[in-house]
């Protein structure tokens, strides 16, 4: 039985509101560096593998555990975030300013659409399905994952539902499932390997946080 610990990056400047302009950019902030150094120190057995996203703010958050265990394996795989909006991404905004068109992304439910730039909502799922064929082939453990909230999400929605090949409603049923499924900036989701078999989903936490870096869910 191998653990599998889903980490979404500490707090980016993204997250605080500070604009961005391209969405493998942005940093952490100095609360998002403080959460990944605590982290580090909570992880109590040596990873097998450590795993990071492409995007600064995961790879950051990852350094402190690299740091402590630097024996570990550490390998970069696709589980960055699912990056929708295509050429506004590359625009300098803020999340708030984005927030409309995001809306009107989510609305039309299209699992196929993508514009310039963008990936699919299929797409997305087609990561998460490599992902956890990847896990599948693990022979050992732990194994500490860097990622994102949207990409965690669509994890666990996968695992829960088995879909893979989203219809329009089913789109629509993820929102929903998203928008009550929080996970704050470097919240944890569990997973246990069991040989070759599907992983099984265990509850998230942020127990490791003090209050003070405990950050609203979104």
């Amino acid at each position: 039985m191998i653990r599998v610990f889903l980490i979404r990056h500490g707090e980016s400047e993204s997250n605080a509101g500070l604009p961005s302009a391209d969405p493998g950019s942005a940093p952490l902030t100095l609360d998002g560096q403080r959460q990944a150094r605590l982290i580090a120190q909570v992880l109590a057995d040596v990873p097998a593998l450590i795993v990071t996203s492409p995007y600064l703010r995961a790879r950051q958050t990852a350094q402190p555990t690299i740091s402590r265990f630097p024996r570990a394996v550490c390998q970069e795989w696709p589980v960055q975030e699912f990056t929708y909006l295509g050429d506004l991404h590359r625009r300098t905004t803020t999340a708030g300013e984005r927030q409309p068109y995001a809306q009107a992304y989510w609305d039309q439910a299209d699992p196929h659409h993508a514009g310039p730039g963008a990936e699919s909502f299929t797409g997305l799922l087609s990561r998460t399905a490599g992902f956890l064929d990847r896990l599948s082939a693990q022979q050992s453990g732990p194994v500490v994952v860097f990622t994102h909230g949207l990409f965690m999400r669509a994890v666990a929605w996968s695992l829960l539902t088995g879909i893979t090949t989203p219809s329009q409603e089913q789109m629509r049923s993820f929102r929903r499932f998203a928008n009550h499924y929080l996970i704050p900036n470097a919240g944890v989701i569990e997973l246990r390997q069991p040989g070759n078999d599907p992983p099984a989903l265990l509850g998230g936490s942020t127990i490791h946080l003090p209050a003070a870096l405990t950050p609203r869910p979104r």
